[in-house]
């Protein structure tokens, strides 16, 4: 397993281009299993959850080709219905072929999802959906078996916002029989980038970027070319990690409004922050100030921006608190956070930081893909040397991090498992 090596205190300065998002693209690829033909998804980013849904998806007969950041799929030769175990243990969003292989032939065999170690998600918002829209499923030895002749439009409420579950739920009812409504649908701008692709295909969809849609079912679709979002978690972190290290950096290929919550949050901690069309400026305080954040659903401070919130704070000046509605056992990286100085408490969801002058280099390892990420921002802070062990899972989320953050001037190293 690989890992990385980080010398730090080093100020980052520069500019640095932000890759298009993991979890739009994880959505995007399945939806290419809707109607025949051969699609094009332009600022695909290079990661291994990509290659992950890639593989499965030519399980089943999809071809994939990458040509730079632009993703083709053709799915002319689609011939298998099952996500089987052996692809979908590496990845929570590989439950995404459900709704497409159910509406388009339906009939759809998916195991249950695997991904990151932390805490349950349990996917019965996925199957009472699809019961809705008339399906009949079943669970048999960790596979979820669906079948229905052609679903047909229901009217679904989620009691939580589920972002899987309304990209799921939205595909299999764009070729359901009749409108479908759904209510408390998730507004992350991951969802809303697959509804264009969805109407760009020829999808009748109504209230995109809002908590209700309304889909009216078509008999077919067809291929379309679409651009992925950027990313604007790795935005985020790339902002953070500027904050915290000193000097000033741009960073381009965003969308702004997408992470207006955490901008806000970082003007109050004393960052500065100026927005462009497409980029952001970020000029690191003297100081950082103790903020405290509580995660929400969009357009709220983002679950995924979590652990590198806390990273942050514990360099911050006072005491601050980071709540997580939304995953509540997402604190793996706190006890690694420690073993680098850091001066966290736990108390059920809740950490409460009091920030420190220093943190010291020492060996960490990673659990989970934001966790992977919070302590690569704190081995940049920390004085001496810092190795992060098991980055693959940061290999999961973000495409080439360490060549961008070197770019920046940090001094970070990937070393092959063979070499330790």
């Amino acid at each position: 397993m690989d890992k990385f090596v980080i010398n730090g205190g080093r100020k980052l300065n520069g500019s640095v281009s932000i890759s298009g998002a993991k979890n739009a693209s994880l959505a995007l690829m399945p939806a290419t299993l809707l109607a025949s033909g051969k699609y094009d998804l332009l600022n695909t980013p290079d990661l291994r959850d990509v290659t992950t849904m890639s593989k499965l998806l030519q399980s089943m007969g999809v071809t994939v080709e990458r040509n730079g950041s632009t993703l083709s799929l053709n799915t002319f030769r689609v011939n298998r219905f099952e996500a089987p175990y052996e692809h979908v243990k590496k990845m929570r969003a590989s439950i995404y072929v459900l709704g497409p292989l159910l509406a388009r032939y339906g009939h759809a065999k998916v195991s249950l999802p695997g991904g990151c170690a932390w805490g349950p998600r349990p996917v019965d918002l996925h199957i009472e959906g699809m019961k809705k829209l008339g399906a009949k499923v079943d669970l048999d030895r960790g596979y979820i078996i669906a079948k229905a002749k052609r679903l047909k439009g229901a009217r679904i409420a989620f009691n939580v916002s589920s972002v899987g579950a309304t990209g799921n739920i939205l595909m299999a009812a764009v070729l359901a029989k009749g409108t479908t409504r759904i209510d408390n649908a998730a507004m992350e701008p991951e969802i809303t980038n697959l509804a264009e692709m969805l109407a760009a295909m020829g999808a009748k969809i109504h209230g995109i970027g809002t908590t209700s849609l309304e889909i009216e079912g078509v008999d077919e679709l067809r291929p379309a070319a679409v651009a992925t979002i950027p990313d604007r978690i790795e935005a985020g972190t790339m902002m953070i990690a500027a904050a915290m290290c000193g000097g000033t950096v741009r960073v381009g290929n965003v969308t702004p409004d997408h992470f207006a919550s955490l901008t806000a949050r970082l003007e109050d901690a004393g960052v500065g922050v100026t927005l462009g069309e497409d980029h952001v400026v970020i000029k690191a305080p003297r100081t950082i100030d103790a903020v405290d954040v509580t995660t929400a659903v969009y357009p709220g401070f983002p679950t995924d921006m979590q652990a590198q919130w806390i990273a942050m704070m514990t360099v911050s000046k006072g005491a601050s608190t980071t709540t997580d509605t939304i995953y509540r056992d997402r604190f793996n990286h706190v006890p690694e956070l420690i073993r680098l100085g850091a001066d966290i408490e736990m108390k059920d969801n809740v950490a409460m930081i009091r920030g420190t002058k220093r943190l010291t280099g020492t060996k960490v390892m990673s659990t989970d893909l934001r966790a992977s990420a919070a302590l690569i921002l704190a081995g940049l802070k920390a004085e001496g040397t810092t190795e992060v062990l098991r980055v693959y899972h940061l290999d999961r989320g973000y495409e080439a991090i360490e060549r961008k953050l070197t770019s920046l001037g940090a001094s970070i190293e990937r070393v092959k498992g063979e070499e330790f």
